[in-house]
């Protein structure tokens, strides 16, 4: 089983930035994808980004596309969203997973605890 635990997130003024840290531990998933998923209150689940774990390859959602940055240390098993120029509607609980497959995380797949982005206007 592989282990997530989520850090960085708070309270930011619109326009500001944050660096969110996921590390992993455990039984990894080598060459798989992980990637960040968002849940703002009263809405759906929603994929943010996602990084192959030995490519490096990165993807993005449209709505955070040029303002966020998915990025991977292999030597310390951690995965980071930096986001910048971040948005009031960017307000939302950003969970760390994986496998990410189509943009979606398997039964069999890992969620880290969450944590808080609150944006201010």
């Amino acid at each position: 089983q592989v282990h997530l635990v989520e850090s960085g997130g708070g309270l930011v003024q619109a326009g500001g930035s944050l660096r969110l840290s996921c590390a992993a531990s455990g039984r990894t998933w080598p060459s798989y994808v992980m990637g960040w998923f968002r849940q703002a209150l009263g809405k759906e689940r929603e994929f943010v980004a996602a990084i192959n774990w030995s490519a490096g390859s990165t993807y993005y959602a449209d709505s955070v596309k040029g303002r966020f940055t998915i990025s991977r240390d292999n030597a310390k098993s951690t995965v980071y969203l930096q986001m910048n120029s971040l948005k009031p509607e960017d307000t939302a609980i950003y969970y760390c997973a994986g496998p990410v497959v189509a943009n979606k995380v398997p039964d069999f797949g890992s969620w880290g605890q969450g944590t808080q982005v609150t944006v201010s206007s």
